[in-house]
């Protein structure tokens, strides 16, 4: 597997900017709702937290065969930062020459139900179609009904496997040139 790079990725009214550290005192405020944390445990980070884990992220991951893909969910009309996604690429089966992409996205409570992480997944997924991607999956609390309809907006359906008390959802894909 080759190593995959976050680019920006443009959708109708989102850009998707690969994470900086800089983002981080502005995504601290876009993120500070403790609601934010009601399926996935723990509490918003403080500026200098989240710069300490955007450092950690940003360096990427310590397995080379792992790539980390993080970005800000920018809302153009207002160019303001309103959210993440992000997705953790792996091999999918030893030999295989498989790759799964694992994908996750928040998005701060001001801008939520305006369908900003639908729309940022389904840019998302449709980036990763054209890396060689062969899976995308996420893992989603059966009582968040939220989260469910971003997956679902992505192209992705719920399985019959769990992990950790969450659904894998999941979308095989065909992957298209660049």
């Amino acid at each position: 597997m080759s190593t995959i790079v976050a680019q920006t990725i443009t959708t109708q009214r989102l850009d998707l900017l690969p994470l900086e550290v800089e983002h981080a005192e502005e995504m601290a405020a876009v993120l500070s709702d403790p609601a934010l944390h009601t399926f996935t445990g723990g509490a918003p980070d403080t500026p200098e937290a989240l710069r300490a884990r955007y450092q950690r992220m940003t360096a990427g991951s310590p397995d080379p065969a792992v790539s980390w893909l993080n970005w800000v969910i920018r809302l153009r009309d207002d160019a303001c930062l309103t959210g993440t996604v992000q997705a953790t690429i792996s091999p999918a089966g030893r030999g295989t020459g498989a790759t799964e992409a694992e994908i996750a996205w928040v998005v701060g409570t001001p801008w939520q139900g305006r369908r900003i992480a639908g729309e940022a997944a389904r840019g998302l997924v449709d980036w990763l179609s054209r890396q060689a991607i062969t899976t995308v999956v996420a893992h989603i609390h059966p009582d968040h009904r939220a989260s469910a309809a971003v997956a679902t907006a992505a192209g992705l359906s719920p399985t019959d496997q769990w992990q950790e008390g969450e659904i894998r959802w999941q979308r095989n894909l065909t992957p298209t040139p660049s």
